[in-house]
């Protein structure tokens, strides 16, 4: 995608930006994010930027789906998913993810322009 950057969180995590916002980042193992038998906090959770709370909601609300929220996130337009479960998910459902995240995040121009060059009109299926 257009205009990507990868900088290093505060524990040498990559965290994706365009335009100099976070759409896709590596987060560090948190006490919100734990196996729920164990306690042990994962250490392999991805956050990821949705364009709006049905999205994330659309993505979270089932319990099988592999992404997840937490309390912490709570009014945050994003979800979390394990690294260790992304074999659930098909190469166009992970590449999806990624470019809404990056379309939520880019500017509108950006947005535009990159959808233009593929052939996508406001209101048409992304495909």
């Amino acid at each position: 995608m257009p205009h990507v950057t990868v900088v290093d969180g505060p524990a040498g995590n990559p965290v994706y930006q365009v335009g100099g916002k976070s759409f896709v980042f590596f987060r560090t193992p948190r006490p919100d994010a734990k196996d729920p038998d164990t306690g042990e906090r994962y250490s392999d959770v991805i956050v990821f930027w949705v364009p709006s709370e049905s999205d994330k909601l659309a993505l979270t609300q089932d319990p099988d789906s592999p992404f997840f929220t937490t309390a912490h996130f709570d009014g945050h337009l994003s979800v979390l998913l394990r690294g260790s479960r992304i074999p659930e998910l098909s190469v166009s459902e992970l590449a999806e993810v990624i470019r809404d995240a990056w379309l939520s995040r880019a500017s509108a121009t950006r947005g535009k322009r990159w959808l233009a060059d593929r052939g996508v009109t406001e209101g048409s299926p992304l495909g």
